[in-house]
């Protein structure tokens, strides 16, 4: 009974600390605009712009 309820709550201590962990990856992110993420800066054609 103890190793049961010891395994659920590692359980979640381990998934809130996982979703701490993106809270923190993605508040650390530069922010970027769609227009900068859109835009291709490896050379591509822009043949699809008129």
């Amino acid at each position: 009974m103890l190793a049961r309820r010891f395994t659920i709550v590692c359980l979640l201590i381990s998934l809130f600390g996982m979703l701490f962990a993106i809270l923190v990856a993605e508040a650390g992110r530069p922010a970027r605009s769609w227009d900068a993420a859109n835009s291709c800066s490896f050379g591509c054609s822009n043949h699809l712009r008129h």
